[in-house]
């Protein structure tokens, strides 16, 4: 899954650490997340797209390795 978070993040003046205290995780965890070395719990990913003021799907985004094959869509 491909995101958008360190743009998204860059919009609002926030620091990986700013964010992370936020949404209650640790800065690495938004760094790994940034570097898609993780991919975040769904109710992760709300929280981080509630305080960007956002829809889930402007943040992250799947791509076609994210899908079985025969089912992109």
């Amino acid at each position: 899954m491909r995101n958008r978070l360190k743009v998204k993040r860059a919009e609002h003046e926030l620091t990986q650490a700013e964010l992370a205290k936020k949404v209650l995780v640790s800065r690495q965890t938004i760094n790994a997340i940034e570097a898609g070395r993780y991919v975040p719990s769904t109710v992760l990913a709300l929280k981080i797209a509630a305080i960007m003021k956002t829809s889930v799907d402007q943040v992250f985004i799947l791509g076609p390795e994210d899908w079985p094959e025969g089912m992109e869509s």
